[in-house]
């Protein structure tokens, strides 16, 4: 995102879920902590969490969606992402790395 300035009055809270409904924002904050040489999985978790709040706000979570990040919100409770994160490694491994892009309508 280019000229963003930290609001002064509006919590970090609302700012991020704002920043959040640009998708390449999101694909960036996403993509950052699945970089992270030390995850700690509840960040992931947390993040997916907000984008899923942000796409609620702007009218783009579908019914489908909303159900994927309901799954995938309870296996990463139950695993803390270990499956993700192992992937991850083993592409790094090989000489490749995740990324993500937002998808053109």
């Amino acid at each position: 995102m280019k000229n963003v300035k930290m609001p002064t009055s509006d919590s970090y809270r609302e700012f991020l879920i704002e920043c959040l409904k640009d998708p390449e924002h999101a694909t960036g904050y996403i993509e950052a902590l699945l970089e992270e040489k030390d995850p700690e999985p509840e960040l992931l978790r947390n993040a997916l969490r907000k984008v899923a709040e942000a796409h609620a706000e702007s009218n783009k979570l579908s019914e489908s969606a909303k159900q994927h990040h309901e799954k995938l919100d309870k296996i990463l409770t139950q695993s803390g992402g270990a499956e993700i994160y192992t992937l991850v490694e083993l592409l790094d491994a090989l000489g490749f790395r995740v990324a993500l892009v937002p998808k053109e309508n």
